[in-house]
């Protein structure tokens, strides 16, 4: 991969998903800020938005009661 410094948006946006295949959620967020910092029209935004959702979810309260 291209160094982080003249890493594109797409770049951010692929490093984002293989983060996701490996549920590594946090790495894959961070990712997809960075591609939409460089690309608002990113396809990270709607990537961002459902790992968000999927965090917001998420509730360990629910399985330690």
């Amino acid at each position: 991969m291209k160094s982080e410094k003249f890493a594109s948006a797409q770049d951010w946006y692929q490093r984002g998903n293989e983060y996701r295949k490996q549920s590594q959620w946090h790495e894959a967020i961070n990712c997809y800020i960075k591609a939409i910092e460089l690309d608002p029209e990113s396809p990270a935004v709607e990537a961002k938005q459902m790992l968000d959702d999927i965090m917001a979810f998420y509730c360990k309260d629910m399985y330690n009661p």
